[in-house]
């Protein structure tokens, strides 16, 4: 049985939390959330969900007193600034922290403090697949001796609005894919830290986010978010084709995302982990 607290209740996070109660052997017996305002609101939408099974629900607005309820896993769901305000003092508390917003750790100073504030606890982080998939097989692939992995990512021209993209190419007249950024999954991450979190995974789990390669494309031809990417090492080569749909809560999130979260939580209790 799991005392989950989540940091956000937005799309990922409202997702997570009616997947893990369609599982009956979730064993999440209580519920806790961070969110930054409107705590009643949070707080009626969760029991919602969650009051046919009895889990209990509390909403926080501070952390400090969230850490204090003691749960036993904080997963993050509310974007990279979260990872950098909030992840330390979850780590330090000596509690496992999982993160949707991998990007965040494009920025090396932090992911050193966290890693190493990680490190004198025991407590981990615990880095999602999300949106895409075969991370084992890129792990397992770099432990042979990784030659390459090269990431795309292909999304319709409104999946790029609000983001640098709208700088550097005219979204709304495109009528042909348009490639408008090549670089390192850190300046992908930095650069697009809402839309770049695939790449930051691939890089943590492979090459490391200097070496690995990143594509991304505006495409009028398609709906859909496509991640591809392809390896090259010692042990195997490979390439890999995902299409996500989105989220109905909200389009700019991979509907993927939830179910990786979910696997996460639910690995912890169960008796076959896979």
């Amino acid at each position: 049985m799991q005392h989950l607290a989540l940091i956000g209740f937005g799309a990922i996070s409202r997702s997570l939390v009616a997947t893990l109660c369609d599982q009956p052997d979730a064993g999440v017996r209580a519920l806790s959330l961070l969110v930054r305002s409107a705590p009643d609101k949070a707080h009626d939408a969760a029991t919602q969900i969650c009051a046919p099974l009895g889990i209990a629900v509390q909403v926080y607005t501070d952390l400090a007193d969230l850490l204090a309820a003691k749960p036993d896993v904080v997963v993050e769901c509310a974007g990279q600034p979260a990872v950098a305000a909030y992840g330390e003092a979850v780590l330090r508390a000596g509690i496992d922290l999982v993160t949707a917003s991998v990007g965040a750790f494009a920025d090396q100073a932090l992911f050193d403090r966290l890693k190493a504030t990680a490190s004198e606890t025991g407590a981990q982080i615990i880095l999602p697949a999300g949106a895409i998939g075969g991370i084992d097989a890129l792990v397992a692939a770099r432990l042979s001796g990784l030659e390459a992995v090269t990431y795309t990512g292909r999304k319709p021209p409104n999946g790029w609005a609000g983001t640098e993209a709208e700088n550097r190419v005219d979204l709304a007249a495109l009528t042909e894919p348009a490639v408008f950024f090549e670089g390192s999954a850190r300046e992908a991450a930095t650069i697009f830290p809402k839309n770049a979190n695939v790449a930051a995974t691939l890089a943590l789990a492979g090459l490391g986010m200097d070496a690995t390669r990143v594509r991304l494309i505006a495409d009028p031809h398609t709906r859909e978010n496509t991640h591809e990417y392809q390896v090259k090492s010692q042990a195997m080569d490979f390439a890999l084709s995902l299409t996500g749909k989105v989220s109905p809560l909200n389009p700019k999130t991979s509907l993927s995302t939830a179910y990786s979260l979910a696997r996460v939580v639910l690995n912890r209790s169960g008796a076959i982990v896979i």
